[in-house]
């Protein structure tokens, strides 16, 4: 009969510690070692582990590179474009409704109407309420899950509806007679709340969608730098154990090469050089994406706002007499934004822009301005860039030359001239030289969004057949590795 009172943990299995673990794994490895047998299929199995954490690290690295291309393409970088399309369609809103209320003549009665003036600014209004909306709803379905884009986007939704409010009651007071002084004044409240909250909520919207851009890139050129040094790691060291087998049974054997081995060999390299390459391009193509074009474009895209805000403020200090400083001195902070001089004033500003430009152009480390233009100017990439954006500098010069022109127009006393000058469209006015401008911008944006999207396609396509490669050459070589050694290791049955 069993005793009673015995120790509970006997008939138990006893367990060891991690000293005792480690020894008998060490024991064990020596008597495998000691025959030759042994040793080859210990070394199979190096291989084959080797083998099978490259593969695990290809896959991991593929289906991390195709998430972030996937987000890349379809959200961060639309997200971004459309938050900066909302700033620059507010901006073009405003200045459509101060151009229609300037090119509508007399209240009431239409005398001294600019028709072309007036059916263009129109229209234009039309696109940019359009625009304004759609890119609210795109930027409120990506804000889901992000509680204070979410915020920015509902309180931007709600001042617009607000700021409809407002000029449609300033354009239907400037159809009744005498009430171009209540259009004003409506005007001026919508304006207000635009510069007040719409622009800075705007340009909030731009800011966040470009900084989850910004870090989500960061985060993949993070990841890339590890997987690149471990794959290097394991791909040395898999076709170093590879190496050393084939010399070791043509040493044993007395055979000059194993050819089942030598195939696993060359697969072997295949699938590193693959997943290097995968890797390296990969790499490279997100800081083409993001810094060398992406970043342009969002300096570009600033710069085409601030130039529509700019404009505007030409067709505010016409329509509102009572703010014209304000007017005179937001478009000089605006101009200041894209090619920012040191003291300059709008009377000094047309000799330094060309002193400086000049300065530039016989030496591009030159840094007497700043701004939008500089920050495009320092990123130049692509071929064509530099020249197109040194044509919207040279369109942006003639541009700021007709603003004095215009002013002088008004301070004569000119206003019909002025007005016609600032919002007609004959090819010598100023509207036309600032849709040149603008062209001239629109081209350079383009240059480096094709480029973004080029080094998305680049992108996927190294991860299409690359990745594949790899895997392929890996279970290629595990497969060879085993057919070789089989009849070797059969000789010892």
């Amino acid at each position: 009969m069993p005793r009673s009172g015995g120790d509970p943990r006997e008939g138990q299995p006893r367990r060891r510690s991690p000293i005792a673990v480690a020894r008998l794994v060490r024991l064990h490895l020596r008597r495998h070692w000691a025959t030759l047998p042994g040793r080859l299929r210990l070394t199979r199995t190096v291989c084959l582990l080797l083998g099978a954490g490259l593969l695990a690290l290809i896959a991991v690295a593929a289906t991390g590179l195709s998430t972030t291309w996937d987000a890349v393409e379809k959200r961060d970088a639309p997200r971004t474009v459309a938050a900066t399309q909302l700033d620059l369609a507010l901006d073009d809103m405003d200045a459509q409704a101060a151009n229609i209320l300037l090119s509508s003549g007399d209240s009431g009665t239409g005398a001294g109407r600019l028709p072309e003036s007036y059916t263009k600014a129109t229209g234009f209004y039309g696109d940019a309420q359009e625009t304004i909306s759609s890119s609210l709803r795109t930027l409120g379905a990506a804000a889901e899950g992000d509680p204070a884009t979410e915020a920015t986007v509902v309180a931007l939704t709600d001042d617009f509806a607000h700021y409809q409010e407002l000029i449609g009651r300033a354009l239907e007071n400037d159809e009744h007679s005498g009430g171009k002084e209540a259009a004003r004044a409506d005007y001026r409240r919508a304006t207000d709340l635009l510069t007040g909250k719409l622009l800075p909520q705007a340009r909030k919207l731009v800011d966040a969608n470009n900084a989850v851009y910004l870090r989500e890139y960061t985060s993949a050129r993070s990841d890339l730098a590890t997987q690149q040094t471990t794959e290097a790691v394991l791909g040395v060291l898999l076709i170093a154990a590879l190496v050393l087998l084939q010399v070791h049974l043509a040493r044993r054997f007395r055979r000059i090469l194993n050819p089942a081995l030598l195939a696993a060999t060359l697969c072997a390299v295949v699938a590193v050089v693959c997943g290097s390459s995968l890797l390296a391009v990969d790499a490279d193509q997100l800081k083409v994406a993001r810094h060398d074009a992406f970043d342009s474009v969002v300096a570009l895209s600033r710069s085409k706002a601030i130039g529509y805000d700019a404009n505007a403020d030409e067709s505010r200090f016409l329509l509102d007499a009572s703010r014209r400083p304000v007017y005179e001195r937001s478009f000089l902070e605006k101009s200041q934004q894209l090619y920012g001089m040191k003291g300059a004033s709008l009377g000094s500003y047309d000799q330094q822009l060309a002193e400086t430009w000049s300065a530039y152009q016989r030496d591009h480390g030159d840094e007497q301005f700043t701004g939008e233009y500089r920050r495009e100017l320092d990123n130049i990439t692509f071929a064509g860039e530099r020249a197109a954006a040194e044509q919207t500098v040279e369109a942006y010069a003639v541009y700021q030359r007709d603003d004095r022109t215009f002013r002088r127009l008004v301070a004569e006393g000119k206003l019909k001239e002025a007005t016609v000058f600032c919002i007609g469209w004959a090819s010598d006015t100023s509207n036309a030289h600032f849709g040149v401008w603008m062209e001239a911008l629109d081209k350079v944006t383009a240059i480096n969004a094709g480029h973004h999207a080029q080094a998305v396609a680049t992108g996927r396509d190294a991860l299409s057949v690359r990745a594949p490669a790899a895997g392929g050459a890996l279970l290629l070589a595990a497969g060879l590795l085993v057919i070789g050694l089989r009849p070797r290791l059969a000789e010892f049955r």
